[in-house]
């Protein structure tokens, strides 16, 4: 194999934040601590698993068939580790915080999810599925599912 051409990696798939997403990242959860959701966002508080204090970041929890998830579209990200870890979080838009724990689905369980995830977060969050669509077929969203955890939320306050 040249040099040019690059080995499949062992590491876990994690597409990490560029400045500009970082930037947006924090207005995002800004907005939601102070009460305004961006087209349904939350801000994630989940301890951390080295440091024990609360790391935030803005996800998109997304609701199927009368459950809510947390779906990871950069895949491997320090809240995964950290949800990993912690077993759940708690989700705040404002002066609404709910607490929860999680469940981490299976690669074979994800499938509904991600569909769903895509059909209303793809627009934000197409980058990061390559060449996968909410109308990908069942074996490519499977074969996408593997770079991307997905957690079942319960909410326990």
């Amino acid at each position: 194999m040249s040099s040019s051409q690059s080995q499949p990696s062992s590491e876990p798939y994690y597409a990490k934040a560029n400045p500009m997403a970082v930037r947006m990242n924090s207005l995002v959860g800004w907005l939601a601590r102070h009460g305004i959701s961006f087209a349904g966002s939350a801000e994630l508080s989940v301890r951390g698993r080295k440091s024990g204090r609360m790391q935030r970041v803005p996800v998109n929890p997304h609701m199927y068939d009368g459950t809510q998830y947390l779906v990871s579209a950069r895949g491997n990200s320090q809240w995964v580790r950290n949800m990993r870890v912690a077993g759940g979080g708690e989700l705040r838009v404002g002066r609404k915080v709910r607490e929860f724990t999680v469940a981490e689905l299976p690669d074979a369980e994800k499938l509904p999810v991600l569909r769903t995830y895509l059909e209303r977060w793809g627009w934000e969050v197409k980058q990061y599925f390559p060449g996968v669509t909410a109308g990908s077929s069942d074996a490519e969203l499977l074969a996408a599912g593997a770079d991307h955890p997905v957690f079942r939320i319960s909410v326990t306050k």
